[in-house]
């Protein structure tokens, strides 16, 4: 994914442990330990795979842009580039057959049900690839997006940083970097109506509030400072 995912996902379960163990101490007065592990973060995330092999003898493996027995739901080309098509629910299948001209698949025993549609899903992306392929992306979503089929582009930050959604919902904030500047990051998520929220600084430099930790917070001295930093025990 190049990106830290484990470690974004068990920052996220840290955080909601450490609300549920605060609601519980407003009700109990007693506090908590909260662990949230890499690992169970990411296990987390892994839908029905233990029973999936327990249970019903099934190994799931990589896939690329499908899942497995969920069709259609792809990357399909387009000619210039690609777009994400995620059409799987019968009533979302049937509209995406009616965009494509061919209102028939969605009758077609191959394709008429979810189960259907996954078992046959190889030849179904086929279909929608042979029908995608000689559109423009931007073409191919207006028409998409009037039908109520979910699409989009496959983005890369550059595209982020141009779309008017983002801007739209403040999903990219920037601040002021002393070296670098303007400094792009994400702004913050989710987005509450009372209390919203904003990115008021960025990423400290190493040490830069000890002064304020030690004299300010701990009430220390500069002698007891300079006592410790002599020690090298800061």
């Amino acid at each position: 994914m190049s990106v830290s995912i484990g470690d974004e996902l068990a920052g996220t379960f840290a955080a909601l442990g450490t609300l549920v163990a605060l609601h519980h101490r407003q009700n109990t007065g007693r506090g908590q330990v909260v662990d949230a592990s890499l690992y169970e973060s990411v296990f987390a995330m892994m839908e029905a795979l233990v029973p999936d092999w327990e249970v019903g003898g099934y190994q799931r493996e990589r896939t690329g842009s499908i899942l497995p027995g969920v069709a259609p739901s792809n990357v399909y080309p387009a000619l210039d580039g690609s777009v994400l098509i995620a059409g799987n629910r019968d009533t979302i299948f049937q509209r995406l057959t009616e965009v494509m001209g061919q209102p028939e698949l969605a009758a077609d025993p191959r394709f008429a049900t979810h189960d259907a549609r996954g078992a046959n899903s190889e030849e179904l992306d086929r279909i929608i690839s042979a029908w995608s392929s000689p559109q423009e992306s931007g073409h191919l979503l207006d028409a998409l997006h009037e039908a109520g089929v979910p699409a989009g582009l496959i983005y890369r930050v550059k595209d982020m940083l141009e779309d008017p959604h983002f801007k739209a919902r403040e999903s990219i904030v920037r601040l002021k970097h002393d070296v670098l500047g303007e400094f792009p990051m994400q702004g913050v998520f989710p987005k509450l109506s009372e209390t919203p929220g904003s990115v008021r600084a960025l990423g400290p430099e190493l040490g830069e509030h000890n002064a304020d930790v030690y004299r300010d917070l701990l009430g220390l001295s500069d002698d007891e400072v300079e006592a410790l930093r002599t020690d090298a025990i800061i």
